[in-house]
């Protein structure tokens, strides 16, 4: 995996296919492999070349664990895409990637062909609040859950119900949690800190790139109405949500969101009415079980 000084620090990233240029970005807790199953293969096929990296705070990426905002996610994002020579381009995120790319669209928008923000929000609720809080404290308990339970816990936070009741997917998911578990370093203790602050929604007014926003309709950890009010703030920003799929939306229907992305990069935001994208029937959702060993899921 080649690496560029990027911002003070050692970013590691990939770079593959031709074409025009996206950008992937990946969420809390992950590595940019996490792209490779689904998403890069299919727009490497469309035509794209395609970048994904590790995030600040995920190693091989230095870890930074004295701590950074997302500012500086921003910046790593801005300049690996000049380092690399790929702006204006496409930039999609997913989770922290799309608080990223909210933020870079703002920050740089002649940077910003288009953007898309999957499982996203722009306002820190109780609920979330609560969440954040208590990983924190899991993370400085020190306290090492048995993989089992861990694996479980993943499931049910990550995964839809349409996945949960199929015994065939669900040992898959769970045996890849076993296998892939969440990294626990000091990079993504830092990555734990990154919260989105009061105002931010109002701020998104400014944002004049084309946008699409995603949803997935199981998402209990971003639950889609949180994207929708991102997509309300966007000007002229188009929601879609897509059901059958919770938090790993990308990875549980994966050719729909591999559609929907393309579509949007092929005809701009007004190539669908909002609300108009569904997933496949359950029984034809995509199992992880070639996932790669290196593969950290967001």
């Amino acid at each position: 995996m080649p690496s560029a000084r990027i911002n003070g620090i050692r970013l590691h990233y990939e770079d593959t296919g031709t074409g025009d240029p996206v950008v992937l970005v990946m969420g809390q807790g992950a590595g940019g492999r996490a792209w490779h199953l689904h998403q890069v293969p299919a727009l490497v096929d469309a035509g794209h070349r395609v970048v994904t990296f590790h995030n600040r705070g995920m190693p091989p990426t230095d870890e930074c664990p004295e701590g950074f905002t997302v500012d500086d996610l921003v910046d790593d994002t801005a300049g690996l895409a000049e380092y690399l020579g790929l702006g204006p381009c496409r930039f999609v995120g997913v989770s922290m990637g799309a608080y990223v790319v909210q933020e870079l669209m703002l920050a740089r928008p002649r940077l910003v062909r288009q953007g898309v923000l999957m499982a996203t929000r722009g306002r820190t609720d109780a609920l979330r609040a609560a969440m954040a809080e208590a990983e924190r404290a899991l993370h400085d308990s020190e306290v090492e859950l048995p993989t089992a339970y861990s694996a479980w816990i993943r499931a049910l936070q990550n995964l839809s119900p349409a996945t949960l009741d199929d015994d065939r997917q669900v040992q898959d998911w769970l045996e890849l949690f076993a296998f892939s578990p969440q990294p626990q370093g000091p990079g993504v203790r830092a990555q734990l800190d990154l919260e989105i602050p009061e105002g931010r929604l109002a701020a998104y007014r400014a944002i004049d790139v084309p946008c699409l926003v995603i949803g997935f309709a199981d998402d209990v950890i971003l639950p889609p109405h949180l994207g929708r009010e991102v997509a309300d703030a966007i000007p002229g920003a188009v929601h879609l949500e897509i059901k059958g799929c919770g938090h790993y939306g990308y990875l549980e229907r994966p050719d729909e969101v591999n559609r929907v992305l393309l579509d949007f990069f092929r005809d701009g935001p007004a190539a669908r009415e909002p609300g108009s994208a569904s997933g496949p029937a359950p029984g034809s959702a995509s199992t992880p079980a070639s996932a790669p060993g290196d593969v950290r899921l967001g």
